[in-house]
């Protein structure tokens, strides 16, 4: 029999540590090779992890809640000699002593006396933990990891003039950690500079309320309590301002009903959110100022159109994005959102599909609502919210100018706007050209 170590991976190069939010076997359950074997949740996304190799879970070393660095062995399989995949090497423990100078390389080989070494507690995939270089000079092992901290509380940080470099970090070789940071910014308020511009909050907290006998109590999964502090941060961040346009999705509808054969047949589910993505991806770039972000005192106009669909799951909300949106056919947005939303529902999304978006689109029409006024997702500046798609009554005006009440396909398309940079004639030219853009779909678009 082998011994093989389950390692917390690293979902992406900004991630530092992860929380082990479920097993989904239990000590002496077999497990086969790449079957779901923990949950984990980062700042970024949650995802099932498989097993490395066929065997038997025989130890768990993390338990369910715990947040533990990457490549902190979280458990141990027995298996059969040769079993296991084949994985590059690693420290045996994810706090191991220096290596030895004859130690081979674990990521790009630094200059010699250019900066310190590596420091000795950090594991080796967490050599770089993001695309940032570090300040002027050279800096000590333990103040590059310590300024190193993940995009999360970079935001934070600069939003509130603190030099992370002064914080006594609790995570992994003393990095700064989210909680870190906003419990500096609590403990001492009075040391924050004032901002001429909103800010936002440092420790978001919610009001404590009593429960009563027979109630349920059930604390916040990481994910959930991560929406919460980016909802509230938004609406105390952003002016948002709402702009309603009644759509007839008429001809959507029947420009849909002919090709959904065919797109089925190719294995795509066609619905009228591929049309409505079309219609904003087109648009976002002759409306720039639609497509942007906030930085300080300044708007970024982004150059890529990438357009993020929030999906409701049983656990919490995720907005996976579809990249460069405005280069992608009807058929490839299609199939686009169809595996975003089907990787987002069975937990295989990785950071990067959650990144890099510059616009949201929101639909809890398909629950049924009329409209609804959707917060924005920052840094962004508007989130288009999609009603309910349903038959009504609509006056329609004949080429001779007689009108008459006809039965029409009908919904109501909303959008957030953040009014610091978005006047209201910006929100409703864009919505406008997106209206006539579906009401006038061109037939070889689909």
């Amino acid at each position: 029999m082998a011994r093989v170590d389950v390692l917390m991976p690293q979902m992406g190069e900004s991630i530092a540590e992860g929380t082990l939010s479920k097993w989904l076997k239990k000590v002496g359950d077999p497990v086969k090779r790449d079957e779901p074997l923990f949950e984990i949740s980062t700042d970024k996304v949650d995802a099932e992890i498989p097993a490395p190799a066929a065997g038997v879970l025989a130890e768990i070393k993390v338990q369910e809640g715990q947040t533990v660095p990457v490549q902190t062995v979280v458990g141990v399989l027995e298996t059969e000699a040769g079993a296991a995949a084949p994985a590059p090497a690693k420290p045996e423990h994810p706090k191991a002593a220096a290596p030895p100078p004859s130690a081979p390389p674990v990521s790009r080989p630094e200059p010699p006396k250019a900066a310190a070494p590596p420091p000795p507690t950090a594991a080796p995939a967490m050599k770089r933990t993001d695309g940032d270089g570090g300040g002027g000079g050279v800096q000590t092992a333990e103040e590059r990891l310590r300024t190193k901290s993940t995009p999360l509380v970079r935001k934070i940080a600069a939003e509130h003039s603190v030099d992370i470099s002064r914080i006594p970090g609790s995570g992994y070789a003393g990095r700064v950690t989210k909680q870190d940071i906003l419990g500096y910014i609590e403990r001492a308020p009075t040391q924050q500079a004032p901002s001429p511009r909103p800010q936002a909050p440092g420790a978001i907290e919610h009001p404590s309320v009593e429960p009563w006998p027979g109630d349920r109590v059930e604390p916040w999964s990481k994910i959930r309590k991560i929406t919460a502090d980016h909802m509230v941060t938004s609406k105390r961040v952003s002016a948002h301002v709402a702009s309603f346009f009644d759509v007839d999705f008429t001809r959507v509808a029947q420009l849909r009903a002919n090709a959904k054969q065919t797109y089925a047949e190719r294995g795509v589910n066609l619905t009228f959110l591929a049309f409505i993505v079309r219609a904003c991806a087109e648009n976002l770039r002759t409306h720039p100022v639609i497509n942007a972000a906030v930085s300080g005192d300044s708007t970024i106009y982004r150059a890529e159109v990438n357009i993020g669909i929030a999906v409701a799951l049983d656990w919490g909300l995720i907005v996976p994005v579809i990249k460069r949106a405005d280069e992608l056919s009807l058929m490839g947005l299609a199939r686009a959102i169809n595996d975003l939303g089907e990787r987002a529902r069975t937990k295989k999304l990785l950071p990067d599909d959650i990144q890099r978006g510059t616009f949201t689109i929101t639909n809890p029409g398909g629950f049924g609502p009329f409209a609804g006024i959707p917060i924005i997702n920052q840094p962004q500046v508007a989130i288009l919210g999609v009603g309910a798609i349903e038959k009504r009554p609509k006056v329609v005006t004949a080429a001779d100018g007689t009108d008459s009440i006809a039965i029409r396909t009908m919904g109501m398309l909303t959008m957030s706007y953040d009014h610091r940079v978005v006047d209201g004639a910006d929100a409703d030219k864009f919505l406008a050209d997106v209206k006539k853009l579906l009401q006038e779909f061109p037939e070889g678009a689909v």
